[in-house]
């Protein structure tokens, strides 16, 4: 029995996906139009020299610096507060009220230092805030002496599926005259976000000469004006292992674990580079694109169990960070994602993942999930009275397959359909 004509015209509809997936191995057409009519020009853009005021220590005698903030729980009523003393240890405590309140709070943390090749690093502190008020304006200081500090910040609502929120992503930032028109858009930007997800590579010290630990200090002073007064959830890209067996430095991410404490034990993980936070409406999975993940690693385990945690009614939004993206069609880093796609992939369909946010890549591309769309062919091209293909189904699916393969190319290269 041949295809009839309804079958041929639901098959060529479906197969648009089928073909588009031959052509470009993942996703499709994507019509969401230009975000932006911003476009920066073909040279790479140079680092901001050393002394350049971006980079300017504050005043005053071992005051506080590179401040900066980060969820401090899984709901998001803890903030971890992060500062360094460069000259001594000074104190790990941070004073902190509530707007409008005169009453004020203590909160005590620790410091730690760390050596890299011929670097020393300031007294890093690092001090949890805990129980605090949803969707409050909180006052903080920092500091002791006559060099004390003070920032704001403000709590998340409370988690449900009705909370509007508004996040920033970055990602690759580095400490380039580009990075700092970035920081300078998002600080401008009308639609005001109020945390930014942050997907790996911060200061790129390891592009300097014997690792340079000194840029890992001046991106912390560059970044402090924002990530002072809104929690950065961090990622950890390559840039951030820092392994050099040639420098005596076998540790991978000691400066960046040092530096950017997150609160992974809060979910049950056994490692600060995979973590979970919930926050307003959304549950936001971190993953280490640069640590195993193969079957039965601790990553693998931790997000096998993680995922089946997720309830959706009361965060409707799953969102996955990563460095390296799994699709990709730009030519650098092309399928260094791989990996992480065979391996989690599948998961991520299962679990109904709604967005995976990856940097890495130094191009912008985003694509739409047609599995469904291949499991749906799949299915109407089966008889309703048995279990296998028809002989001229297959040759119809080969067929066509083809024909939109090649339309898809045209559309592509003449339209500009791809992004």
């Amino acid at each position: 029995m041949g295809l009839n004509w309804h079958r041929w015209v639901v098959s060529a509809f479906l197969l648009v996906a089928w073909a588009l997936i031959l052509d470009t191995g993942e996703i499709c057409f994507c019509m969401g139009g230009k975000t932006s009519d911003f476009l920066r020009n073909d040279y790479l853009s140079l680092d901001m020299p050393i002394d350049s005021d971006t980079f300017r220590v504050p005043p005053g005698y071992n005051a506080p610096q590179q401040v900066h903030i980060t969820q401090g729980d899984h709901v998001g009523k803890g903030v971890i507060i992060s500062w360094i003393s460069p000259h001594e240890p000074g104190s790990s405590t941070v004073i902190y009220w509530a707007e409008n309140s005169e009453f004020k709070w203590q909160a005590h943390g620790f410091f730690l230092t760390y050596k890299y090749f011929n670097y020393t690093s300031g007294y890093i502190h690092h001090c949890t805030v805990h129980n605090l008020e949803f969707d409050t304006k909180y006052y903080y200081e920092v500091g002791i002496g006559n060099t004390t500090r003070q920032f704001w910040f403000k709590t998340p609502p409370p988690v449900g599926p009705d909370v509007p929120y508004t996040f920033g992503l970055i990602g690759d930032l580095g400490q380039t005259y580009n990075s700092n028109r970035t920081l300078t858009h998002y600080e401008q930007s009308p639609a005001k976000g109020q945390t930014i997800l942050y997907v790996g590579d911060l200061s790129y010290a390891d592009d300097y000469p014997l690792h340079d630990n000194i840029r890992w200090d001046t991106w912390g002073r560059f970044t402090e004006r924002i990530a002072a007064y809104q929690p950065w959830i961090w990622t950890a890209g390559n840039h951030e292992i820092d392994f050099a067996p040639q420098l005596g430095e076998t540790r991978p991410f000691k400066p960046y674990t040092a530096r950017y404490h997150v609160p992974y034990k809060a979910s049950d993980s056994t490692s600060p580079l995979w973590y979970s936070i919930k926050r307003a409406s959304a549950y936001i999975i971190v993953m280490s694109s640069y640590s195993a993940l193969g079957k039965y690693t601790p990553q693998y385990k931790w997000l096998e169990k993680e995922l089946p945690k997720v309830n959706r009614t009361e965060t409707p939004w799953l969102i996955v960070l990563m460095h390296s993206p799994i699709y990709n069609s730009y030519v650098t880093h092309y399928m260094e994602g791989e990996t992480v796609r065979v391996m989690y992939e599948k998961w991520f369909v299962e679990y109904k993942v709604d967005v995976v946010f990856a940097g890495h890549v130094h191009a912008y591309e985003r694509s739409v999930s047609s599995k469904f769309l291949i499991i749906l062919t799949l299915q109407l091209l089966y008889t309703k009275d048995e279990y296998s293909l028809h002989l001229q189904d297959l040759c119809a699916l080969i067929v066509v397959s083809f024909i939109l393969y090649i339309v898809s190319m045209i559309f592509t290269l003449n339209f500009g359909l791809r992004y």
